[in-house]
């Protein structure tokens, strides 16, 4: 028996373009995306007798620990998921040594058994088809067909979605821009090779290694239909520039 249920969204998959009904599910997130607060907040309701400030006092000591650990090379194992480290690239010899601008550190994160059987009473929900809504579907790397998220600079992004097309294109403040961990704002400043509501071809800047989020700000909204203030766009899959 279901005792959850996820409302889900269909929309079109970019990734089968001679099927014109195939479609991914997207989960409805409505609401807030919950924090140590919240979830101290909801341990006090729920009938602790510790203070809400000592619970997110325990609740952030825990998550340092876990990053600590994880940093001196252990893996971690919560009631949520399972957190191994890992490294990213290829080691090209047997006596190679850890480059950063080949190899990434990073984790890989798998659901707890527990979190699994969790899963099994959550029902879904299906809404219809998700429309006129703006998203960013697919990127891919020109120069290496790549749709992992690395990108290669200086070459060109093909970008896949729906309402992405960036009008007026020559006002000040729209585009395409890769942000970085830090919050700087890359934008691209080269001519765009496409720009339609379902495709952009963009030109990568000249970016450093490291993690970007890919946003398209816009005004477009369909056919000639200028909305007065810019739609932000975000991908939701982060930018890896190696």
């Amino acid at each position: 028996m279901k005792r959850f249920f996820w409302k889900v969204w269909l929309r079109s998959n970019p990734l089968t373009k001679d099927v014109e009904n195939d479609y991914l599910a997207e989960v409805s997130t409505i609401g807030r995306t919950l924090r140590n607060e919240d979830i101290a907040q909801a341990i006090k309701e729920g009938g602790s007798e510790l203070h809400e400030e000592t619970l997110l006092d325990i609740l952030n000591r825990a998550d340092a620990l876990r990053r600590q650990k994880i940093q001196e090379g252990c893996s971690v194992q919560t009631g949520v998921c399972h957190i191994a480290p890992r490294i990213l690239g290829n080691w090209i010899g047997s006596s190679a040594k850890f480059d950063e601008t080949q190899h990434k550190t990073s984790c890989d994160m798998t659901p707890s058994a527990e979190l699994r059987t969790a899963l099994t009473e959550v029902g879904v929900e299906v809404l219809g088809v998700k429309e006129n809504v703006a998203f960013i579907g697919l990127v891919t790397d020109a120069a290496t067909g790549k749709t992992d998220g690395t990108v290669t600079p200086n070459e060109d992004l093909i970008i896949e979605g729906e309402r992405i097309k960036i009008a007026p294109e020559d006002e000040a403040g729209l585009g395409a821009f890769f942000v970085s961990s830090s919050g700087g704002e890359t934008p691209v400043s080269h001519r765009l090779v496409q720009n339609s509501p379902k495709k952009l071809i963009i030109r990568v800047p000249a970016l450093t290694a490291g993690t970007y989020t890919l946003v398209i700000k816009t005004r477009f909204s369909m056919g000639k239909v200028i909305i007065k203030e810019p739609r932000i766009i975000t991908y939701d899959q982060k930018i890896t520039v190696k």
